[in-house]
């Protein structure tokens, strides 16, 4: 199966919405996600959000380390989550629920553990706009969102959502995306070297990227704070995350030349979207 290949070109043809001059006018997104073996994934999840152009933005995580959070982004507001024994989410309380339900856009799942948890199952009813990733890419925490929904597997998260083999979604990637979408009713972004972007009425886009540098620690999590972030301006679901995936991979092209081809940091991308969505335009 082919794909309309992600150009610049393209890009150009099918603008962003016009940014308004009010942090108001380019929306507010909420982050939830973080555990406390991986508290920091929703920094840059947020970070990302308001490098791509979002107005406000809330992150919603464990109360054990929320401060210090509030403290690493003085960006954000920060809400704080109780925590099980296993260090994951707990449930949101009824004022973060009317939170994420008066959102632009929510993203749920960086550096949370994979499965149906009390805090996606609440986002998933209630956010306007989602984007489910890393531990939120689970049946029962999408179904709920259907027709408003993202969602941004790796291959082995696809392999485990589909209940395949990595391999098995490897050898037909193009295909297991077409077919994901429409099955959850979502748009899906396949990530790796070639990322699949389908689209639940069968549309398909391909983006390739020879950035190896980007498969580290907290890239995807910096994809899923972009595509958010374009939710939040305004962007379709569809149109966001194919912006989000050619901004992506044109930062981690940028953070090779300037750092080196393996071994920058996710973090050292954040810096390069602005002018990236700048340059695209």
């Amino acid at each position: 199966m082919n794909g309309i290949r992600v150009t610049r070109s393209l890009l150009r043809r099918w603008p962003l919405p016009a940014p308004g001059t009010s942090k108001e006018d380019r929306g507010r997104i909420i982050v939830v996600g973080g555990s406390r073996q991986v508290p920091g994934a929703p920094l840059l999840s947020g970070e990302a959000a308001l490098r791509a152009g979002a107005g406000k933005l809330m992150l919603m995580t464990g109360e054990p380390w929320a401060l210090q959070t509030g403290l690493a982004m003085p960006e954000a507001g920060v809400a704080a989550i109780g925590v099980g024994e296993d260090g994951e989410l707990g449930t949101l309380d009824a004022g973060m629920v009317e939170l994420v339900r008066q959102a632009g856009a929510v993203l749920v799942g960086p550096g949370m553990a994979t499965g149906a948890s009390p805090a996606s199952l609440q986002i998933a009813r209630a956010a306007p706009l989602l984007v489910a990733d890393a531990g939120s890419l689970h049946e029962d925490a999408l179904r709920p969102a259907a027709g408003r929904l993202v969602i941004t597997p790796h291959i082995p998260e696809m392999a485990d959502l589909l209940g395949l083999r990595p391999e098995e979604v490897s050898r037909r990637p193009a295909d297991i995306a077409v077919d994901a979408a429409a099955r959850f009713d979502t748009v899906v972004v396949l990530k790796g070297p070639t990322t699949w972007i389908a689209a639940p009425d069968g549309r398909l886009w391909v983006h390739e990227v020879d950035a190896p540098g980007l498969g580290t620690s907290g890239s995807g999590d910096v994809l899923a704070g972009i595509l958010t972030g374009l939710l939040a301006r305004g962007a379709d679901p569809v149109q966001a995350s194919v912006w989000a995936v050619a901004a992506h991979g044109r930062a981690g092209r940028m953070a090779a030349r300037n750092v080196g081809h393996l071994g920058f940091l996710a973090r050292e991308t954040l810096g390069y979207i602005p002018r990236i969505l700048d340059a695209l335009s």
